[in-house]
């Protein structure tokens, strides 16, 4: 029984540090989203006090439900990981009430024992009717270790009964942070619901030159752009994937099922569903991950020879920089975006391929033919 105690414990002691460190970056997620939302909803509060453009409010409500939807995604694994704990926890406290009882059956047995034996035998009898002097140091030594065994047996019992009811004031914790959560997730999909409606409400007043515009992908188009400058000075020379060239067709798209919803020259908008798995276009060598800290998105950049794909707005990525990567492996998951039309929340990427050099036109839809 104490063997199983001490395993009990040492298996608490490996396994929280672990959890703790998951734990608290998950939480450090959700808080740096809740002061990004606040901070937004302060901005919005103005917008709609102000005279600001209907391009300019649907352009801040948007990055809101984005945020917002990141939360609600955060909440949403963070009550799966309480949820986890608490059935742990649950495992735990049944394991240590069996102990618990065992150990009362034990100590109860042995308070009966005790009573009989001091009932129906007197110890200096015991002791003092020995034949001889190894046999009287025996009957001594077999009276302390008795003792010393009761003794460990209520030590026991005692430590298992605090365990016991500390592991329960730990479960009803988590139950009540659990529950707490679930109001918070439940406030955030309210909010954004009123959001939405408010957004595609503007929008209907919108003109049909404030509506192109506002659908663009420009702002990310212009950021993958940028790095692939960068990029360019690292890929010269590159021979990872060297096969690739500007004729390369019939290639897979890096979604799992999904579809091209607009081609923009070397650029390509790829929907898909919740999950889906995104796939490196051809082999090559990851170049670049790069991620937003607000809303955890990754892009991730692969060099094809000095030729360079990119895949932008992951919710998660299963490659590291300087990994060799096969046509067709995975190398993260789809995240969501807000349409900037419809204000919905869709799955969906920014793909890009890029020539060693950028006076060398290079069209997306070739790739896929």
């Amino acid at each position: 029984m104490r063997r199983v105690l001490i395993a009990i414990l040492l298996a608490l002691i490996t396994t929280t540090p672990l959890l703790a460190q998951s734990e608290a970056a998950l939480r450090k997620t959700i808080d740096n989203l809740e002061a990004s939302i606040e901070q937004e909803e302060r901005e919005l509060a103005k917008l709609k006090k102000g005279k600001a453009s209907k391009q300019k409010l649907v352009n801040s409500l948007a990055r809101q439900i984005e945020k917002r939807n990141a939360l609600i995604a955060a909440r949403d694994k963070q009550i799966k990981q309480l949820n986890s704990e608490i059935a742990t926890a649950e495992r735990r406290v049944g394991e240590l009430s069996v102990d618990l009882a065992a150990l009362e059956n034990s100590c109860a047995q042995m308070a009966r024992e005790a009573y009989r034996n001091y009932r129906h035998s007197n110890t200096l009898a015991f002791i003092f009717s020995s034949s001889s002097t190894l046999e009287f140091a025996h009957r001594i030594a077999s009276l302390r270790a008795a003792t010393t065994m009761r003794r460990e047996q209520i030590a026991n019992l005692t430590a298992t009964r605090e365990n016991v009811e500390q592991e329960r004031k730990n479960l009803a914790a988590k139950r009540e942070e659990v529950a707490v959560a679930k109001r918070k997730l439940d406030r955030q999909r309210a909010k954004m619901r009123e959001e939405r409606d408010l957004a595609k409400a503007t929008i209907r007043q919108m003109t049909s030159k404030e509506k192109k515009v506002q659908a663009s992908m420009a702002e990310h188009e212009k950021r993958l752009n940028n790095a692939i400058t960068e990029l360019r000075k690292i890929t010269k020379g590159n021979t990872s994937g060297g096969s690739f060239s500007t004729t390369t067709t019939g290639l897979k798209l890096p979604v799992a099922a999904g579809r091209v919803v607009r081609y923009n020259a070397n650029t390509a908008e790829i929907v898909g569903s919740k999950g889906a798995s995104i796939t490196s276009i051809y082999e090559g060598k990851v170049v670049r991950i790069s991620r937003n800290k607000i809303n955890n998105k990754y892009d991730v950049y692969i060099a094809h020879g000095e030729y360079i794909s990119s895949y932008a707005n992951l919710s998660e990525v299963c490659v590291k920089k300087d990994e060799q990567v096969l046509k067709n492996q995975k190398i993260g998951t789809i995240a969501s975006m807000v349409n900037p039309a419809t204000m919905d929340v869709e799955y969906k990427i920014l793909f890009a391929i890029h020539a060693p050099s950028p006076k060398v036109t290079m069209k997306a839809s070739n790739l896929f033919k």
